[in-house]
């Protein structure tokens, strides 16, 4: 899917641009195993009908134990840097990552937020308004993956049922090869399936997949943009999210038989 690109905004980085639908990580723990965008957001894209999407920013929040590599993930793709040394995050920090998408402007506000228990009550503050909510695990170490469910609960609280994607992510792959990653990730797609989650496996040191997955994260949620955006126009009800497939129905009978960049921190010490 093509379409020349809106004079919106500066240019976007090398790597953001999006022409085709980003591939899942796995079939047995995905979103969607579709390969194309809704042909009604193709449609938009090529006709100029996005209305909004293109000054939207959809909220990215990453949750996981302290040490499971959060910051190091976002670093990797937002600044394409690793550091071995880096202090754990105070609070919250942000990022926000500029795409084109279809030649359609579209943005990422992806939120880092503190793994540490004191800074649970501030850090939970910052979960609503979420369209993406990423929970993430060392790879390395399983006792972080049985304390997934527990992170996204709480991020699910402060937002509306099915109202955001969510994906499990296992980090630090480079630590694991061979039978004992095999056996992780295994461990990690039957619960993944359990969260109605998509499940990612990345290595902020090396970058494996640290790139696709969060193109594979933009896409999903500038689809989803587009989409409520023509239901808004048109009066369709949208209904996506918490690992749903893509449900439109037509709710107005008049709608019958139609075809169908800053970084920022905000912390408490």
């Amino acid at each position: 899917m093509r379409a020349d690109p809106m004079p919106l905004g500066l240019p976007v980085r090398r790597g953001r641009v999006i022409s085709d639908f980003p591939k899942w990580y796995t079939p047995e723990a995905c979103l969607q195993l579709k390969e194309h965008f809704h042909g009604q957001v193709q449609a938009a894209c090529r006709e100029r009908r996005t209305g909004t999407v293109g000054l939207k920013v959809s909220k990215v929040v990453v949750l996981g134990d302290l040490y499971v590599g959060k910051t190091s993930l976002i670093n990797r793709f937002c600044k394409d840097v690793f550091d071995r040394d880096y202090k754990a995050t105070i609070g919250v920090d942000f990022e926000m990552e500029r795409f084109e998408v279809s030649g359609v402007p579209f943005s990422l506000q992806i939120w880092d937020t503190a793994g540490q228990e004191k800074f649970k009550c501030i850090a939970s503050a910052y979960y609503r308004g979420a369209h993406v909510i990423i929970t993430t695990f060392d790879l390395a170490d399983v006792e972080t993956l049985g304390h997934t469910r527990q992170w996204l609960a709480e991020a699910q609280r402060e937002n509306e049922p099915g109202s955001s994607f969510v994906f499990l992510v296992g980090t630090k792959k480079d630590l694991l090869s061979g039978a004992a990653c095999e056996q992780t990730e295994m461990d990690a797609i039957r619960l993944a399936k359990e969260m109605r989650a998509e499940y990612w496996s990345v290595s902020a040191k090396t970058g494996e997949n640290v790139k696709a997955f969060f193109t594979r994260v933009a896409a999903l949620a500038f689809e989803q943009s587009v989409l409520q955006e023509l239901e808004r126009k048109d009066g369709r009800h949208c209904q996506i999210g918490a690992g749903a497939a893509i449900v439109m129905r037509m709710e107005a009978s008049a709608a019958a038989g139609r075809e169908a960049g800053s970084p920022g921190r905000l912390q408490c010490c």
